[in-house]
C-alpha cells in the first residue's frame, strides 16, 4: 500500500490546503500499512514457531520409538543418543550446518552446491532428524564415540549440503529457483524432505549397519532370521503417536508462512487452504499405510502386530512428505498403500541379505522416502504445483496427471544424487571408524548390554542377583502359585 500527497491532492474537492489534507491522509494510510505489515510478519512467524514446536516434539517421539524397539539392557544408551541428537546436532547445525545449507551470497559468491556464508548464525529453527534416523539403524552395538563423530558430521555437513541443493534459493535442484533450472526447467519437488531428511538418514544408516554387521544372535548358523524384539510395545506406540502429532508441523509447517493469498477469485482461499490440504494428505497417507500393513502382515505372518502397524504408519508419513502440498487427497491414499508394501518388501529383502536394522530405519526412511519422490513425479497436480511454486507458471507436473515426464526425471535425479552423496561421505566414515576399532563394541559388552557396560547403570530397576545376567528383574521373575490358598480354599493366591 503506497500513498503520495502529490497524487492525492488533485483528487480532493477542496481547494484550500489540499496538499496538507493529502499529506495527512497519506500519513494515515502509511500508518495502517505498517500495522498490517507488522501483523502479517507476526502471524507468519507465529505459525513458523508453532510448527517448529510441533517438530521438536518429534524428538521425543523418536526417543520413545527407539527405546521401545531395543532390548531393555540397551535402553539407557539409545535414550542418550536421542538426547544428543538435539543437543550436539543443534550446536553443529548452528556453527556449520545452516551456513552450508542456506548461507547463499550474491553474484559470484553464490553457487548451487554448498552455501559459504552465515557460519555461526541461524535465523530460523530447523528440524534435524537425519541423525536420529541413522542412530536407530545401528542401535545396540555401536560405540558411543562413533555416534558422536558420525552424528556431528551428518548434521553439520552431509545433510546441509543436500538441503542446499533442494531448498536454498540458489540450489541447483530447487524448484523455486528463479533463473533457469538445471533439472529440465522443473527442479525436484521435495516439499518437506522425503529425500532431504528421510533418504539421507536412511542411506546413512544403511551403510552403518552394513559395515558394522548384524547384532549377535540376529541370524542363526543357517542364516535364518531370529527376531530380537524390543522390550516395550507401549513405548513404540507412544513414540508413533508423538511423531504423528509432530508431522503436522513437519509437513504443513514447511510452507513457512500462512498469510498469503493466491490471487484468484475464490473466497477465503490462499496459502492457509494449502496448509489444510497438506494436513489432510499427510493424515490419509499415514492412515492408509497403517491399515495396509495391518492386513498385509496378517496375511503373511498370521498375526496382528502393533509394531508392524506403527512402522507402516511412519512409512506412509515418510513417503507423503515430498509431495504432501501438491497432490490430491485421493492420491495420498495411493501413496500410503504402496508405501506399506515397499516397507514390507524391503524388510523381506533385508532378511534375505542378513541385514540387521533394529528400527527398520533404512527400509522405512530410505525405501519409503524414495517411493515418496517417485510418487510426487507421478501424481503432482498442475494447479497445486503452480500455487506452491508460483515463480514459474506452467512448469512440469505429475506424469499420471498429464504433465509429462520431466518432473519424474528430476525426482529420479534427486534419488540418484542423494544415494551417491551419502554413500560417498558416510560410507568411508563408517569404514574408517570400523578399521580404527571405534565403531562396534565388544561381544562381551553387547551380550551384557550397553547400559551396564558403558553407562554405569540400567534404565529399569534391577535386583542384585540379576546383575550377571544383564536382564531386568521384572523379566526374570516368573508367576507361580503360592503354597497357601485363598481364604475360601478354592483359588490359589499369586506371587510375582
Amino acid at each position: 500500500m503506497a500513498c503520495s500527497a502529490s497524487d492525492l491532492a488533485p483528487l480532493l474537492s477542496i481547494t484550500v490546503n489540499s496538499t496538507e489534507a493529502a499529506t495527512y491522509l497519506c500519513s494515515q494510510f502509511t500508518s495502517i500499512s505498517s500495522q498490517l505489515s507488522d501483523t502479517s510478519y507476526a502471524i507468519n512467524n507465529t505459525y513458523l514457531l508453532f510448527s517448529a514446536y510441533l517438530v521438536f516434539a518429534m524428538q521425543l517421539g523418536f526417543a520413545m520409538l527407539c527405546a521401545g524397539s531395543v532390548r531393555a539392557k540397551n535402553t539407557m544408551n539409545i535414550m542418550l543418543t536421542n538426547v544428543l541428537d538435539a543437543a550436539a546436532g543443534g550446536l553443529s547445525y548452528y556453527l556449520f550446518g545452516y551456513a552450508f545449507a542456506f548461507g547463499s551470497g550474491s553474484g559470484s559468491h553464490s553457487n548451487g552446491f554448498i552455501g559459504r556464508h552465515l557460519f555461526g548464525l541461524s535465523d530460523f529453527p530447523t528440524l534435524q532428524a537425519a541423525a536420529g534416523i541413522t542412530s536407530g539403524s545401528i542401535a545396540e552395538r555401536t560405540q558411543f564415540v562413533a555416534y558422536l563423530i558420525y552424528s556431528s558430521f551428518l548434521t553439520g555437513f552431509v545433510y546441509p549440503v543436500v538441503s542446499h541443493w533442494l531448498w536454498s534459493g540458489d540450489g541447483w535442484a530447487n524448484p523455486a529457483k528463479l533463473d533457469n533450472n538445471l533439472l529440465f526447467g522443473s527442479g525436484a519437488i521435495d516439499f518437506a524432505g522425503s529425500g532431504v531428511v528421510h533418504m539421507v538418514g536412511g542411506i546413512a544408516g544403511l551403510w552403518g549397519a552394513l559395515i558394522e554387521g548384524p547384532r549377535i544372535g540376529r541370524f542363526d548358523q543357517n542364516g535364518r532370521s531370529v527376531a530380537l524384539r524390543g522390550h516395550s510395545a507401549s513405548l513404540v506406540v507412544l513414540g508413533s503417536f508423538l511423531l504423528w502429532f509432530g508431522w503436522y508441523g513437519f509437513n504443513p509447517g514447511s510452507f513457512l508462512t500462512i498469510l498469503k493469498s493466491y490471487g484468484d477469485n475464490r473466497v477465503f482461499y490462499g496459502q492457509w487452504s494449502a496448509v489444510g490440504r497438506t494436513a489432510v494428505t499427510t493424515t490419509l497417507a499415514g492412515s492408509t499405510a497403517a491399515l495396509t500393513t495391518l492386513f498385509g502382515k496378517r496375511l503373511l505372518s498370521g498375526h496382528w502386530n502393533v509394531i508392524d502397524v506403527c512402522n507402516g504408519l511412519l512409512g506412509g508419513f515418510a513417503a507423503i512428505t515430498a509431495g504432501c502440498s501438491v497432490v490430491e487427497p485421493w492420491a495420498a491414499i495411493i501413496c500410503g498403500f504402496v508405501a506399506a508394501w515397499v516397507l514390507i518388501g524391503c524388510n523381506k529383502l533385508a532378511d534375505k541379505l542378513q541385514y540387521d536394522d533394529p528400527l527398520e530405519a533404512a527400509q522405512l526412511h530410505g525405501g519409503c522416502g524414495m517411493w515418496g519422490l517417485l510418487f510426487t513425479g507421478l501424481f503432482a497436480k498442475e494447479t497445486y504445483v503452480n500455487e506452491v511454486y508460483s515463480n514459474k507458471p506452467g512448469r512440469p507436473y505429475g506424469l499420471f496427471m498429464g504433465g509429462g515426464g520431466k518432473l519424474l526425471a528430476a525426482q529420479i535425479i534427486e534419488i540418484l544424487v542423494i544415494v551417491g552423496w551419502v554413500s560417498a561421505t558416510m560410507g568411508p566414515l563408517f569404514y574408517g571408524l570400523h578399521k580404527l576399532k571405534l565403531l562396534r563394541i565388544s561381544a562381551e559388552d553387547e551380550m551384557a548390554g550397553m547400559d551396564l557396560t558403558r553407562h554405569g547403570g540400567f534404565a529399569y530397576a534391577y535386583d542384585a542377583e540379576d546383575d550377571v545376567s544383564g536382564k531386568p528383574s521384572f523379566m526374570m521373575k516368573k508367576v507361580e502359585p503360592a503354597k497357601n490358598t485363598s481364604p475360601n480354599g478354592n483359588s490359589p493366591a499369586i506371587n510375582v
